[in-house]
């Protein structure tokens, strides 16, 4: 079993800050395997280019592993793995959503920024 959804982040966030750790990129890759050809969000989380289709399409992600632990047997060798990937991919979903927030904090700053400037320098037309 893969930990499909946190290696497809991987790929999703090395696409959208422009990182070309080829490394990391082909490790992600290879954990793959299989998903990046299946249409589905996985596919669509490695090939996120925004933070919104990040989290979308990690939230679609998120949605079908909880259904697999909800269906898996309590005996089942791979139930805690499961559950343990479910709390670790409920986690990078909040890391996410506050990279996203931070990021829009920071569009704000730098429009306050704009504005203060303007005001303490006015410009003439």
């Amino acid at each position: 079993m893969a930990c499909a959804e946190l290696e497809a982040l991987r790929l999703a966030l090395l696409n959208i800050t422009g990182t070309t750790d080829e490394h990391a990129k082909r490790h992600a890759e290879a954990e793959l395997e299989d998903y990046l050809d299946d249409p589905g969000p996985i596919q669509a989380l490695a090939n996120a280019t925004t933070l919104d289709e990040a989290q979308r399409h990690l939230d679609a992600a998120l949605v079908d592993l909880e259904e697999e632990a909800t269906r898996i047997d309590e005996d089942d060798p791979q139930s805690g793995y499961l559950r343990g990937r479910l709390v670790a991919v409920r986690d990078a979903e909040r890391s996410l959503r506050r990279i996203r927030e931070g990021a829009d904090a920071f569009l704000d700053d730098l429009g306050e920024a704009h504005h203060t400037l303007h005001d303490a320098f006015p410009v003439e037309d």
